[in-house]
């Protein structure tokens, strides 16, 4: 854009003039694509994401969240043998039609079929190993954003220890999260080479880029196309830029057509805009807006992040620099999920971090021998201090997931435990309610179905999700007996068994305490007669009185 600086020189504060970075990345240098100094810090990064994902698995012998239902997937397809299923059994009354972009229950698929790995380590092993892949196209993302790999080293550290994205990276539903990243950000770089190198070669990686991005997750597919949109705009606002972008998007959505066709032969396109309208949609006004950037930060540790990256976004606007504050505002704002966020938000820290931070330490009135050690010694104290928060973070060492644990388990032992009873001892047809989050996981590890839960149904309707939605939240923090029976009765779900947790457990991620008094008052209702019962979970049947 003509407002923004020509050249990416600025004057150090000692007055020497050195190289800065661009955050909207107007220089149209060709840069090598790999290159000996991006060993070592490519490695320092790799590093600390391999601190996380040890620490992640040190602390958790269950995956965090969920992936019951992608696996379960999964095992369809191998059931099926390897087609397309129509729909998902187990997942509320006559299942859940099929209609997620398949590559990664495909490759879910293979991988168990290969090597006999249960669902639970697969879920709790392979993000990790994702997340630490797609560190890679991050760095060199940010080295071309930044024009530097020093900066691009410490945005890629800072990116790599946010809980934002670990949340939803590195737990269970990683297997398919992780790599819609690893394609976005794969495809981003294509993107810069396409679009701001001018490099037509590029054509063909991005349309194989974004084709694997639409079978590998919808979010994923909207975030890649939104970043590719601001790419042509920041950087070749020309008829040939026009034409890539173009290609890159139909070429993508053929490279899909195997399975989006297939899947509107089976449910018809009515599928797919049903989904779109569950998970807080696109867009959202003033009050995406206030939920995105204003009520997100609840002055916990979290929100650290958010401050530095919003600080970073106002310094690149006072310095004219475009692409970094919108790309962070935009996918904000669409997509409604604060982990894409730091795509950006990340590289903008670092340079506030290196452009602000640092050169302030060095004009503070010290020796000018010392400027250089102190400087550095505060950047490494503040990074540190990142790496040492998303630590914390990862372990479910902190509560700051509005107040409750961070990274928890959706199930634990005695979760196993009663399941493994449920398929050795209740009938194939029989039928449950299954309070708290290890409903997520039920029907996969018991063959048997749930009547009430949200997953999978946002393929149905979205009030279909928002009625199973609210009837999982309220019938799982229910206290007593009568509290069951009564959202049971008004709901019309007559499950033959009930499955209730004791002690602590988690609902929507959230912490609860499961009351004293529910037990109790199990065991003296006529209605339910325990059948199971361990330390941590409780099993009854229901009886039709």
């Amino acid at each position: 854009m003509s407002s923004d600086p020509p050249s990416d020189e600025r004057v150090a504060s000692d007055g020497r003039v050195e190289s800065g970075p661009l955050t909207d990345g107007v220089s149209r240098r060709r840069r090598r694509v790999f290159g000996g100094e991006d060993v070592p810090l490519l490695g320092a990064v790799l590093l600390v994401g391999a601190l996380m994902y040890v620490t992640y698995l040190a602390t958790h012998d269950y995956p965090a969240y969920g992936a019951g239902l992608y696996l379960e997937i999964a095992d369809q397809i191998r059931t099926h043998g390897y087609a397309l299923p129509e729909q998902i059994p187990g997942y509320t009354k006559g299942g859940v039609p099929f209609a997620y972009p398949p590559l990664m229950f495909y490759v879910a698929a293979v991988l168990r079929d290969l090597t006999g790995i249960g669902p639970i380590a697969y879920a709790r092993y392979v993000p990790g190993v994702l997340v630490l892949l797609y560190l890679v196209p991050y760095y060199f993302v940010a080295r071309e954003l930044l024009a530097s790999s020093r900066r691009a080293a410490v945005a890629s550290v800072l990116f790599a220890v946010t809980p934002a994205a670990l949340q939803w990276h590195l737990s269970a539903g990683g297997i398919v999260r992780a790599m819609g990243l690893l394609l976005v950000l794969t495809g981003t770089y294509v993107g810069l080479r396409l679009f701001r190198g001018g490099d037509r070669r590029w054509l063909v990686p991005g349309v194989v880029c974004f084709g694997l991005t639409v079978l590998t997750h919808p979010t994923y597919t909207v975030v890649f196309g939104l970043t590719y949109l601001l790419l042509f705009v920041s950087f070749d606002r020309s008829i040939t830029g026009l034409v890539a972008g173009a290609a890159v998007a139909s070429g993508g959505l053929l490279l899909a057509a195997p399975w989006w066709v297939e899947v509107i032969q089976h449910h018809g396109v009515g599928i797919f805009t049903a989904a779109a309208g569950t998970h807080s949609g696109l867009g959202g006004g003033v009050g995406r807006v206030l939920s995105e950037f204003v009520y997100l930060m609840d002055f916990d540790t979290e929100a650290l992040y958010y401050v530095a990256a919003y600080a970073g976004t106002g310094y690149a606007l006072s310095r004219r620099q475009w692409f970094l504050p919108a790309w962070l505002f935009s996918l904000g704002y669409v997509v409604g999920k604060p982990r894409f966020q730091f795509l950006a938000g990340s590289m903008l820290t670092a340079v506030l971090l290196v452009e602000v931070v640092v050169p302030r330490i060095r004009r503070a009135g010290l020796p000018l021998d010392r400027r250089r050690t102190v400087s550095l010694f505060v950047a490494g104290v503040l990074v540190l201090g990142a790496v040492g928060l998303g630590t914390a973070f990862v372990a479910s060492a902190s509560n700051s997931h509005n107040g409750s644990t961070t990274m928890p388990a959706f199930m634990d032992g005695s979760d196993e435990k009663a399941m493994t009873w449920t398929e050795q001892n209740t009938a194939p047809s029989s039928s449950f309610v299954v309070l708290g989050d290890a409903a997520e996981w039920f029907p996969l590890l018991t063959d048997r179905t749930i009547l009430v839960g949200p997953w999978g149904v946002e393929w149905t309707t979205p009030e279909r999700y928002q009625s199973q939605l609210e009837l999982y939240e309220s019938i799982s923090e229910c206290e007593d007996a009568a509290c069951l029976t009564r959202h049971l009765q008004s709901s019309g779900h007559s499950p033959d068994y009930v499955y209730v947790p004791k002690g602590h457990y988690t609902v929507r991620g959230m912490d609860h305490t499961q009351s004293d008094r529910m037990r109790d008052s199990l065991q003296a209702a006529d209605r339910y007669e325990i059948a199971y019962e361990n330390e941590g979970v409780v099993i009854v049947r229901v009886s039709d009185s």
